[in-house]
């Protein structure tokens, strides 16, 4: 079973970049996509169901802002979309889609690096978000959260780890939630599972700023996050850097498990 997440940074802009030609290659099973900056009057077939899937989608209710989407071969039993929090899903951040007893989501954790009001916005969700993170752990199904996480867990996670400290996205605060996450809730870091030392080809995200992607100054801000179960059946993982759809790259994983 293969999964693709990746953020798109606007899908109309992906789409035009070759995303959808690339992604009829690629054999994934489930596809998810973050920041689509679309809502449905924008969506053209191909983004709505590219051949061979169906698609859902989470939108924000901002035009030209967040939202997230999952393609799927397999039709899913059931889809939720966002968490019943109201600011939270106005931004479309949240959608799951069950295949029998294999939940996945795709999540877009929100930035803080614009402001200090959204870092407190960002904060605030992760507080919120905590329980639910929990709540899921206990609930007996195998998960794998895709997305746009907006932190880098550790220094091997940047490039410039130094001097980002200070920064939103290398914020303490932000690397004990995401150490709390896998070492008390008991997610699993499945990229890092598989390469506990990779550094430069793990980066997912790079400035459009300066020359930090010719430079490869980039940050591990995406990531697939499983329960132990899913975690223990991961065969391999890449991310996709020779073709730029997005300041992101799509992050690919392959299980020992079908849809």
């Amino acid at each position: 079973m293969r999964i693709i997440s990746a953020n798109l940074n606007g899908i109309r802009s992906a789409a035009s970049k070759g995303f959808f030609a690339w992604l009829a290659k690629q054999g994934a099973d489930v596809v998810c996509v973050q920041e689509l900056k679309a809502q449905a009057a924008d969506m053209k077939p191909e983004m709505l169901n590219p051949e061979g899937y169906c698609g859902c989608f989470h939108y924000a209710e901002k035009k030209g802002y967040s939202g997230v989407g999952i393609y799927s071969k397999r039709t899913p039993d059931k889809v939720i979309e966002g968490l019943g929090i109201a600011d939270i899903d106005a931004e479309g951040r949240y959608l799951q889609a069950d295949f029998g007893n294999l939940s996945v989501i795709s999540l877009y954790l929100p930035s803080g690096s614009s402001s200090e009001e959204r870092q407190q916005v960002k904060f605030y969700f992760l507080e919120r978000f905590l329980p639910h993170l929990r709540e899921l752990k206990a609930s007996g199904r195998e998960i794998i959260l895709c997305g746009d996480w907006n932190i880098a867990h550790k220094e091997i996670d940047l490039k410039n780890w130094k001097s980002n400290q200070k920064n939103s996205g290398f914020l303490p605060e932000e690397r004990a939630w995401l150490t709390h996450v896998f070492d008390e809730v008991g997610w699993v870091d499945v990229y890092r599972r598989l390469y506990p030392e990779a550094t430069g080809e793990a980066y997912t995200w790079w400035s459009n700023r300066g020359q930090a992607w010719a430079k490869n100054v980039g940050w591990r801000i995406d990531y697939q996050i499983a329960t132990p179960g899913m975690a223990e059946k991961v065969l391999r993982a890449a991310v996709y850097k020779d073709e730029r759809f997005s300041d992101h790259a799509p992050l690919i994983i392959d299980y020992d498990a079908t849809l």
